[in-house]
């Protein structure tokens, strides 16, 4: 037997990476960070122990990883959902959706988003990965798209605004809904409500978008 071309083996390598990410998001959904061991993620992706480590310094490094993976993966697929949008407005409309794709994880997967969002404010601090900067490349383009002139000061406050919109939604016992938080970040970048994907809820008071917002970092 031939041996493997590189092109093989990245591959292969590139998908086992994958099933330990999907994993970890997995189980971590379902019992939290400490009740998921390195042995259960390798188990339920079907890999070998050991691969877990060579791939990853640690838990917490595995985890922001695949929460940045699932971030970007659900982000992609909102920008990219038909009918895309077109027109002077088209990219009012992805900023909408990507507000909307951020907030919509938080709601639906509390848990893994909670201990996400733990890891990323202990010693551990954000960790750059190839996850985190794909995630990062999307919401560069999206602001890009919303006519930003300056995306890389643009970018890192709008990534800043959605995470301290995630923070309430998940904070125990003093939880803000999603409808509220969804329309002060709207009523900041000068979004109608019915943008994205709206809440089956009727907008706040007072949350209608301001007019003549000069862009995406306007105040």
């Amino acid at each position: 037997m031939s041996p493997r071309s590189a092109s093989v083996n990245e591959e292969l390598r590139r998908r086992s990476r994958e099933r330990l990410l999907q994993a970890t998001v997995e189980l971590v959904g379902e019992r939290g960070l400490e009740a998921t061991t390195l042995g259960d993620i390798a188990q339920r992706a079907g890999a070998a122990r050991g691969l877990v480590s060579y791939y990853f310094p640690g838990k917490r490094q595995l985890l922001q990883s695949a929460v940045h993976r699932l971030m970007h993966l659900t982000l992609q697929a909102a920008l990219e959902r038909e009918p895309q949008p077109t027109g002077p407005d088209a990219g009012r409309e992805l900023l909408a959706r990507a507000i909307d794709a951020i907030l919509g994880l938080a709601h639906d997967r509390p848990l893994l988003m909670r201990t996400h969002m733990a890891g990323i404010l202990t010693a551990e601090g954000f960790i750059q990965c190839p996850e985190q900067q794909r995630l990062a490349q999307l919401l560069r383009e999206t602001v890009v798209a919303y006519g930003s002139t300056d995306p890389d000061a643009d970018y890192p406050l709008l990534r800043a605004l959605l995470m301290g919109s995630v923070v309430p939604m998940l904070l125990p016992g003093a939880q803000m809904p999603q409808a509220r938080l969804r329309a002060e970040l709207f009523q900041r970048y000068g979004l109608d409500w019915e943008l994205g994907v709206p809440p089956d809820t009727e907008p706040p008071a007072g949350s209608g978008p301001r007019r003549g917002t000069p862009g995406p970092v306007g105040p």
